[in-house]
């Protein structure tokens, strides 16, 4: 059944375009600048999806209505503006792609939780667009997770009172990523002392990007990514900065209006670095 849609919206989007040679490039229009995205065709049914939503102008005049920052600029809820809510029926089957991933500037759709939706159903409208941060490589070739554990059970033992004594300061001034970085700087000790390995693999290519442009690795493999901007990234780091309220929700209305051109494959590796599969 996968297949089938996977195949039926490759169709759509061909039939749609009326070029194979021919691809389409997103412009998301905010106060703050444009954005351009391109979505990939390894996702066919969110692609098709978004280009109808956008082709509709049923994305116009939403807003982005969570936004954190270092995290995610978040909208495109257009039952909110049409003040209904999203149908469960209406969501996307997820199309979680291995070589997509968090990287800053990816176009990725949002859901519920797990809890509820362990199929991890994409929403039929609400997407987010990766701001994050850049990570040391030992942040990301280090369990955490396991480090901690194993920190908190060296500085049980006899001679660590200062350094027990630090985590507790930053504890209670709620340091969380100093406290961290401080556990990260006594890996190699902890190691020794509890005879334990704490260094785990991580994808060449994403160890790259992360340490780099940055992203949230921690979204990956459980979001469908589905499209990247390729202009604009300045845009996204001025909407993630700006004052926020409860829920994340930016204090001024941040809308947005969404334009679809049909663009040469060709133009488009020769301005933004895309290469296509079919020119490989």
């Amino acid at each position: 059944m996968k297949s089938f849609l996977f195949l039926l919206a490759n169709l759509l989007i061909l039939t749609a375009c009326g070029d194979k040679n021919k691809d389409y490039i997103v412009t998301i229009k905010t106060s703050y600048g444009d954005m351009k995205v391109l979505l990939y065709d390894e996702t066919p049914l969110h692609k098709q999806n978004f280009l109808e939503l956008a082709r509709s102008g049923r994305f116009d005049s939403t807003i982005f209505h969570r936004v954190i920052n270092e995290f995610m600029i978040q909208g495109g809820n257009v039952y909110e503006k049409e003040g209904t809510q999203e149908p469960q029926e209406a969501r996307i089957p997820a199309e979680i792609v291995d070589g997509l991933f968090h990287k800053k500037g990816e176009l990725a759709a949002a859901r519920q939780g797990d809890r509820i939706n362990p199929e991890r159903m994409s929403s039929s409208c609400q997407f987010y667009i990766v701001h994050g941060k850049v990570y040391k490589e030992e942040e990301l070739t280090v369990d955490q997770v396991k480090l901690n554990q194993a920190i908190s059970s060296m500085l049980q033992r006899e001679g660590y009172d200062d350094l027990r004594n630090q985590f507790i300061e930053l504890q209670q001034a709620r340091e969380f990523d100093k406290m961290s970085q401080l556990a990260l700087e006594y890996k190699d000790e902890c190691e020794r002392v509890m005879n334990i390995e704490l260094d785990k693999e991580f994808d060449q290519s994403r160890l790259e990007a992360y340490t780099t442009v940055g992203g949230t690795p921690h979204l990956d493999d459980q979001y469908t990514v589905f499209g990247r901007v390729v202009e604009g990234l300045d845009v996204v780091d001025k909407i993630a900065a700006v004052e926020t309220q409860r829920g994340d929700r930016p204090t001024q209305p941040i809308h947005m209006t969404i334009e679809v051109e049909a663009v040469r494959k060709k133009v488009i590796t020769k301005k933004y670095g895309y290469i296509y599969a079919d020119s490989k």
